[in-house]
């Protein structure tokens, strides 16, 4: 299955883009799930396991902080039209809306000064404080801030902190017994990058904002594996159904295919990238900073879910998003 995309990622792996990788094609009710390479190339190196948990980064979006706001909706306990501090008070800008959140297009200004010196209690204050710019709802610009903002929606809301509410609501239910925040064991885990000041990174959270926000943290520092990935992505090729519990409506997931943008020309749907395929159908897809992501083509019941250590043991974002996007494309057509 997809033989010339395994010969792009060995290329990829020969070129030291990164050093392992775990991933999995998914079709239909067949699956092949391949992990090549090492976890650690620095100080020793350390083979790479399937069980061992990848920080995911930006896929915490998707896997949790947005299907937690799907409940909601689906609840009817939230409108995607109506400003978010009408569900988070705290927060200055009347004119943001969950939509734009979800979407990327607030045109959120989101500098915030020494923001790595803040303790977790005044970064959050920072972020109630934030407001939008004049091209709000009419640009589309990738931003963390929006799911920050959306877990403090969830802990107003919910009463718990975000971690708290994505085990409950999402790891749990799913049969994701593996996948934690905050690890216990960071040798269970797979290190990410020798950083100049925090050095080898493993089993704390790369992403510096979510380092902070620890347990209050919507945009990232889940820690995951693909065993553990495939049963959120066969939950969505299943219709929302995820043996024995219909866990998100098949309205929900059919919804999701649709530009969800306030103009609908934005090509982004609700938490999610709309990436087109060869045919012109929308596939749902997401990355992770730390060199993840993940490719759904729902009404073909396909998918391809990717985990690597790209920034171990150094962060060469160019030059793998770059290559990251040409194996897209060896997937897609070979798909």
């Amino acid at each position: 299955m997809y033989d010339k995309t395994k010969e792009k990622i060995n290329q990829l792996m020969d070129e030291e883009t990164f050093s392992g990788v775990s991933f999995s094609f998914i079709l239909k009710d067949c699956s092949e799930d391949y992990t090549w390479g090492n976890a650690q190339v620095i100080p020793s190196t350390e083979p790479l396991t399937p069980s061992l948990l990848f920080d995911v980064a930006s896929l915490t979006k998707v896997v949790c902080t947005t299907t937690v706001v799907l409940q909601l909706l689906e609840a009817g306990l939230i409108d995607l039209d109506q400003p978010l501090n009408k569900y988070l008070p705290a927060f200055d800008d009347e004119k943001i809306t969950i939509r734009h959140l979800l979407t990327h297009t607030s045109d959120i200004q989101s500098y915030i000064e020494n923001r790595d010196r803040l303790s977790k209690e005044e970064l959050r204050e920072a972020y109630y404080h934030v407001r939008s710019g004049d091209l709000l709802g009419k640009k589309v610009a990738y931003t963390d801030t929006g799911t920050i903002l959306l877990g403090f929606m969830l802990e107003n809301m919910l009463g718990q902190d975000a971690i708290v509410i994505f085990k409950e609501r999402v790891l749990e239910p799913l049969g994701m017994n593996e996948s934690c925040f905050l690890p216990k064991e960071p040798l269970k885990t797979v290190p990410t990058e020798n950083h100049p000041i925090r050095g080898l990174i493993r089993g704390q959270t790369h992403d510096p904002k979510a380092l902070v926000l620890a347990e209050h943290a919507g945009n990232a520092g889940l820690f995951s594996n693909l065993i553990d990935l495939k049963k959120f992505v066969k939950m969505y090729l299943n219709d929302g159904v995820s043996q024995p519990i219909q866990f998100l409506k098949k309205e929900t997931i059919e919804s999701l295919l649709s530009d969800q943008t306030p103009d609908k020309i934005g090509h982004r749907s609700l938490g999610w990238d709309l990436l087109d395929d060869r045919e012109s159908r929308p596939l749902l897809f997401h990355t992770g900073y730390t060199g993840t992501f993940l490719l759904i083509d729902v009404p073909k019941k396909e998918a391809f879910i990717f985990l690597s250590n790209r920034v171990h043991p150094i962060d060469r974002r160019a030059d793998y998003i770059q290559k990251r996007d040409e194996l897209i494309q060896v997937y897609l057509k070979e798909k």
